[in-house]
């Protein structure tokens, strides 16, 4: 026979444990307060680019062809009643160097001005995020990207301390340390009242002011406003609450009440855990955040339910036994399933945390603190709950049995 694991011993320096945890998260929470993303509180979110002014391009002929530049490839759209239309393009990885590339836009009447980096690839060049440029007599500017980690400019901490007057600011990496892309996100308080419109040509203006003219690419600009965040963090906490209710009332109509309180409170404890996480790491609070949260607590009580089924059963074949025993052998019974299906999930969300970047590598950073406190708390808090619920439960029964039998003077 298997032996079994004396779990219910380490009931109580387990709930110790995670008191301590959850306290000192909570005082964070309160003095810290979260780093809330640009979903929840309104203001203006802008994802720039740093990189080289490397040519300006312009066209005279009839018509106005549209240049588009993505990745791995530069095309030109002609159309109008003036011109044939047609689409000419070129793949930046096999074209050669941008003087090549300046010299066939040259043969479709495209003057392409190189100002620097004309020995060059032409596969540095950078998309136009903002749009397709249409071409015309007035130039537009192209840019390229460091041809290595010794032309890579612009820390986080000196964007910072760039864009540090514009008031409430954060400022994250996006990508590699040598990317040189960040998302720049600048709080609206309500007190100037032509935020949105102002507040990105500013951003620009004081990164071009501390790395230079023209220096600055745009990638994305968003604003989100207060109602609209307001309303956000209203769904995401009645949301949360609906899920904790929907929970107890599952497993009362499938198990008894102590069961379902114990599985609410293992939830609740993985998601203060996560929270308290994310306070002390600094971790941007967004929908990313509320989506790695229920998606925890979907799988911590998956895992709290198997257990809970288990418990039911071996309760069924001794009924005579205490509950600690039975919580024992029925842990003991799932903890090779338990293991298997945690190291596997842990895999799998490990290679999202070292191969992705940004939004993605937090919600795969989050979803590991999650499994393994989801993990535990099934272990040690879920079926702690229901041992300590059938120990003074049973006391108390007891008692007023005693009292029931006892003949009245």
């Amino acid at each position: 026979m298997k032996r079994v694991i004396n779990f219910h011993k380490a009931f109580l320096p387990a709930t110790l444990a995670s008191v301590v945890v959850l306290v000192a998260g909570l005082i964070s929470l309160a003095t810290m307060g979260l780093n809330l993303g640009v979903d929840f509180q309104a203001g203006i979110n802008q994802s720039v680019r740093l990189a080289y002014p490397v040519a300006d391009v312009s066209y005279e002929g009839p018509g106005s062809p549209v240049l588009s530049i993505g990745a791995g490839e530069l095309s030109l759209v002609f159309s109008g009643a003036d011109v044939d239309s047609r689409t000419v393009s070129w793949n930046l990885r096999t074209v050669g160097t941008i003087a090549d590339l300046a010299g066939l836009l040259k043969a479709e009447g495209v003057t392409m001005a190189v100002r620097d980096g004309a020995g060059l690839s032409a596969d540095l060049l950078v998309p136009t995020y903002q749009g397709d440029y249409t071409l015309g007599a007035s130039p537009r500017l192209v840019h390229r990207a460091p041809k290595s980690s010794a032309e890579a400019y612009g820390s986080i901490e000196e964007i910072r301390a760039a864009v540090s007057s514009l008031g409430s600011v954060s400022v994250q990496n996006v990508g590699g340390a040598d990317s040189m892309q960040y998302l720049v996100r600048v709080s609206d308080d309500g007190s100037d009242k032509s935020f949105s419109e102002t507040i990105p040509g500013r951003i620009r203006a004081a990164l071009e002011s501390a790395f230079g003219a023209d220096k600055v690419v745009v990638i994305k600009t968003d604003y989100v406003g207060a109602r609209f965040s307001e309303d956000l963090s209203s769904s995401a906490w009645k949301l949360s609450l609906f899920t904790a209710l929907a929970i107890l009332a599952y497993a009362t109509i499938r198990f008894k009440m102590q069961y379902a309180v114990g599985a609410v409170l293992a939830i609740l404890h993985d998601c203060l855990i996560m929270i308290a996480f994310m306070v002390w790491t600094r971790m941007e609070f967004n929908t990313t955040s509320i989506a790695a949260l229920l998606t925890i607590l979907g799988y911590s009580i998956n895992d709290t339910i198997v257990i809970f089924d288990r418990v039911r059963e071996d309760r069924k074949l001794d009924p005579n036994a205490k509950m600690s025993a039975v919580i024992d052998r029925s842990v003991t019974e799932t903890l090779g399933r338990t293991v298997i299906t945690t190291v596997t999930t842990l895999l799998a969300v490990a290679a999202l945390y070292f191969f992705t970047s940004g939004s993605i590598k937090d919600f795969a950073l989050a979803l590991i603190v999650g499994i393994v406190s989801g993990t535990y708390s099934t272990i040690f808090i879920a079926t702690g709950f229901v041992h300590l619920w059938d120990k003074y439960g049973g006391k108390r029964q007891a008692k007023a049995g005693k009292l029931a039998a006892k003949p009245a003077n």
